[in-house]
């Protein structure tokens, strides 16, 4: 027979490496325990989320106080380096118009070198020129030229600068002098001002004093006038009252003027009990006593009949609570002994279990084959 090459089927092939990468996706989804969904803490991943937020929102503020501190500060630096500028352009003026006044250059030792005195240079030389070699030399070809026009304008600028300078300082002088004539101007107007208002609070003080002192003075007038009033009636009261005790039953003793048509009796006006009244109260405290005494008998009667019931009931939970001891350690006697039995039972069944029915322990083989597959 021919041998034929017939193709190949791979779609069969195709499927078994599909199921296999799908197997293989399943297994890692499932064995990996950040990326599977349960036993997800979803509460836990909110929390975690919430803190986040919270830290980034702290730090988001923190760096925006730490730029508004930057900003602040390189303000003050550069308001401190302005300051330090204005000051050194304020030396260095200074020392320009130092330097001007009182280290000039023809003032300088070597001024008869460079200026007037330079055209007698043989002034200070008592020997001949012939014997003097080119070491002695001062002055040379081609040097001095122009000198006196140089030193000239060199001399009108100083002056410029110096007249400039003169001007500006009487202008802030002048300008200073102004401030300080208009700061004493506010000052006096201030004081003035000042002064003005002080006289008419003053005024107003004494206004209100004195409207003060009218009105006290009214008060006191009125206030004289009640006590007066007030006065006048205590005498008209005392005088009636003076006079109805004058004529009143107290003083004149009648012995009608306590009764009334009840058992009371006026006490402002009663002059003493009579000999039937105090018997009466005799007998009454008589029986009174009898009663008392009688129910002084009944209350220690009762009490001695309530002490014997509590005695008899004493005794009685006394005997229950001995009976209850006795059957608890009866009871806990018999449950000593069951347990005992029930722990010989138990290690019996241990030891059955131990010795004759696990004999066959399970090894790491055994626990490896499982989890293996997703199926």
């Amino acid at each position: 027979m021919y041998k034929v090459d017939l193709p190949v089927d791979e779609s069969e092939q195709r499927a078994v490496e599909r199921r296999r990468a799908a197997e293989a996706e399943r297994k890692s989804r499932i064995f990996n325990s950040r990326s599977r969904v349960i036993g997800v803490d979803l509460r836990a991943l909110h929390k975690q989320q919430d803190d986040k937020w919270e830290r980034l929102e702290m730090e988001k503020q923190r760096d925006m106080a730490h730029d508004l501190l930057r900003l602040s500060l390189d303000e003050t630096a550069l308001q401190q380096k302005k300051e330090e500028d204005d000051l050194r352009r304020e030396l260095a003026q200074d020392m320009i118009q130092f330097r001007a006044i009182h280290q000039r250059a023809e003032d300088s030792r070597d001024a008869d070198i460079n200026y007037d005195r330079q055209v007698a240079p043989d002034a200070g030389i008592s020997v001949s020129g012939s014997a003097l070699g080119p070491a002695s030399m001062q002055v040379f070809l081609g040097e001095g030229i122009n000198e006196n026009e140089k030193m000239r304008a060199e001399m009108e600028m100083t002056e410029r600068n110096l007249r400039a300078q003169k001007e500006e300082r009487e202008k802030q002088e002048r300008e200073k002098k102004n401030r300080e004539l208009l700061t004493d101007r506010e000052l006096v107007e201030k004081d003035l001002r000042a002064v003005q208002l002080n006289a008419l609070e003053e005024e107003c003080k004494r206004v209100a004093r004195i409207e003060l002192s009218h009105y006290n003075q009214d008060q006191a007038e009125e206030r004289m006038e009640r006590e007066r009033q007030e006065r006048l009636r205590r005498e008209g009261e005392d005088l009636a009252e003076l006079r109805y005790t004058v004529t009143s039953d107290l003083l004149t003793e009648r012995p009608e003027a306590a009764s009334t048509e009840g058992p009371r009796v006026l006490t402002d006006r009663w002059k003493g009990m009579t000999p039937q009244q105090i018997s009466d109260i005799r007998r009454k405290r008589d029986e009174q006593c009898l009663e008392k005494e009688r129910l002084r008998e009944m209350e220690r009667q009762r009490d001695l009949a309530w002490d014997y019931h509590l005695t008899e009931q004493a005794r009685q939970q006394e005997r229950e609570e001995t009976r209850d001891k006795e059957l608890q350690r009866e009871r806990r006697a018999q449950l000593d002994k069951y347990n005992q039995q029930l722990a010989r039972e138990q290690q019996a069944h241990q030891h059955y279990l131990d010795r004759q029915l696990y004999t066959n322990r399970p090894k790491v083989q055994y626990f490896t084959q499982f989890n293996t597959s997703s199926r």
